[in-house]
């Protein structure tokens, strides 16, 4: 069999993914399978800046609208769907590229990480949830000290959902969340590319993409999604955007202030993301975003050979 290789594009938010992946995509015979854990949500569009409609068309894109807001979408079930997708892209001849921001899904599925298959635990989600609200993140992240110490010092104790899902499989499987995260051989070749931006450009970048969201009326997608009965406690209503205009909606801050708290948000969501894909990570090939070339080299460095696993 020809040897299985996989492109990423990986890289903060607003850095330029989508946009290069889909000049990739046309330039390589490639098709797009989504590492974004907000973009598998049907309706939220605006908010998730998923591929505009031209850039869907100019390549093929998998797991973008795959769920609706209200189901739960498990790492197990984004690596279950970017696989089965990448099988069918390879069958075909052509080169799946992962693209996207989340940084747990792109590396489990390059790390063929073990994902325990513990379906969510609500009433202990729900119990954890008040009791960060009393009590502070980091009682959470005690309780996980005192089961897990090793995925309580991996895991970022602000990250609150992250927290609660480690104590959740640690006590439905009886084993520490931090064996599951093992990593295993997977069988295909990776080459990574990475976008850097100059971290003054990448929040000018960020400040003027969350304006044109509002312009694009993210108010109105936030009210028709609440409409439809997916209501702002969801957990997928919970990103960045979609809690703020929330609180927005309910009467709890005016619309500027909401706004503002976007942008803060997507900051720190950058500077996290940098935790993921780190500038010295011999793996990845980083290229400056804001370089004229951009597109070229890209190219370049995608045909190079990649090492790792394949057929």
């Amino acid at each position: 069999m020809p040897r299985r290789r996989l492109l990423a594009v990986v890289g903060p938010t607003a850095s330029g993914k989508t946009a290069l992946a889909v000049e990739l995509a046309r330039r390589l015979d490639g098709e797009i399978v989504n590492a974004d854990s907000r973009q598998v949500y049907r309706g939220m569009d605006i908010g998730t800046a998923k591929p505009t409609l031209a850039e869907r068309a100019a390549a093929r894109h998998w797991l973008i609208d795959v769920f609706d807001p209200d189901a739960p979408c498990s790492l197990a079930d984004f690596l279950d769907g970017a696989r089965a997708a990448m099988d069918d892209i390879w069958s075909r001849g052509r080169l799946p590229i992962l693209c996207g921001g989340t940084g747990q899904y792109v590396w489990a599925l390059l790390e063929a990480w073990r994902v325990p298959r513990v379906p969510p635990d609500h009433t202990l989600r729900a119990e954890f949830q008040q009791r960060a609200v009393r009590d502070g993140a980091d009682a959470l992240a005690e309780d996980l000290r005192n089961i897990d110490p090793a995925s309580a010092a991996a895991i970022d104790p602000r990250n609150v959902r992250r927290v609660i899902r480690a104590i959740e499989v640690t006590r439905a499987t009886g084993r520490p969340f931090s064996e599951w995260r093992r990593r295993g051989a997977a069988p295909f070749a990776a080459t990574v590319l990475g976008l850097h931006v100059d971290r003054a450009e990448l929040h000018h970048r960020i400040d003027r993409r969350v304006d044109a969201m509002i312009a694009a009326g993210l108010v109105g997608e936030v009210r028709a999604l609440n409409r439809a009965g997916y209501g702002c406690d969801l957990p997928a209503m919970l990103a960045i955007g979609y809690r703020e205009i929330c609180d927005y909606l309910r009467g709890s801050c005016p619309l500027e202030e909401a706004i503002a708290r976007i942008k803060t948000g997507t900051h720190r969501l950058a500077r996290m993301q940098s935790t993921w894909f780190r500038a010295n990570d011999p793996r990845i090939t980083w290229l400056e975003a804001t370089a004229a070339d951009l597109l070229s080299r890209a190219t370049a460095a995608a045909r190079v050979e990649p090492s790792g696993s394949g057929d």
